[in-house]
């Protein structure tokens, strides 16, 4: 069952998406208006429900659905890419992420709901608008439990834990690897998530220098299927290029 303050949505027939933070009080709902929230007492996930004589379906956020709600300044990262760092960082339940960028929050995100509830993510965030708008987001979620930040330059600021992964999203992440390194565990695992060939090669060059192992760099892409009746063919929008991510991990 839907418990208050959980963070859900209600869908209607055009896939149109209303976001509540449940109540069993009152509920004022944008463009639809208020409603008594006791009928989510007896709600779950995929549950009918009916608002002013219009049917929609109430449905508990998922990490993409919670990255898709976030109120956006800077350029996200999103899912696609979210996800092949989380694999590839091996961010699991307990982890301690150290982040380069918080950006909208996003990323941030997607790394608090791997790591939740027993680990955090801490974020270096160089512009404090940023940092702000975060933790707007991730408060109106309630994300911001497992969450810490500091304002400062990653090539030199000192930050006081010891991570399993380090995940930056900046311009010159090489620049500050030498400076963050050392908050990362041996074995730990580095991404640097770049948008052009020349910062992904000075990142590169810079791990290998560092004698970190298996250093790599992928690109994504993705491209639904339309699918219609009688025929089904490529979407002609694709989610192409967004950046290069280059992996690798710490020596002893």
């Amino acid at each position: 069952m839907f418990e208050e303050d959980e963070y859900i949505f209600l869908a209607d027939a055009e896939n149109n998406r209303h976001w509540i933070k449940v109540s069993y009080g009152m509920i004022r709902i944008p463009s639809l208006g208020t409603i008594d929230g006791a009928r989510f007492k007896d709600a779950d996930d995929g549950s009918g429900v009916v608002i002013a004589g219009k049917e929609f379906t109430a449905f508990r956020a998922g990490t993409v659905d919670l990255m898709g709600s976030l109120e956006r300044g800077a350029q996200i990262i999103i899912p696609k890419d979210a996800a092949s760092i989380i694999l590839n960082c091996d961010v699991r339940c307990g982890d301690t992420v150290l982040e380069v960028g918080a950006g909208s929050g996003a990323l941030t995100t997607a790394l608090i709901r791997a790591v939740a509830p027993g680990g955090r993510v801490h974020t270096v965030e160089f512009r404090e608008e940023y940092a702000l708008r975060a933790l707007k987001n991730l408060k109106r979620t309630g994300l911001d439990t497992y969450w810490s930040h500091q304002i400062g330059d990653a090539r030199t600021v000192s930050v006081d834990i010891t991570a399993d992964s380090l995940i930056m999203d900046m311009p010159d992440p090489w620049s500050a690897l030498e400076n963050l390194s050392g908050n990362l565990r041996p074995g730990g695992r580095v991404c640097a998530y770049v948008p052009n060939m020349n910062q992904a090669e000075s990142t590169v060059n810079r791990m290998r220098e560092m004698n970190y192992f298996d250093v790599r760099v992928t690109e994504l892409m993705e491209r639904e299927l339309e699918v219609h009746p009688g025929g089904v063919r490529p979407s002609f929008k694709m989610l192409g290029h967004t950046g290069y991510l280059i992996f690798g991990r710490k020596r002893r």
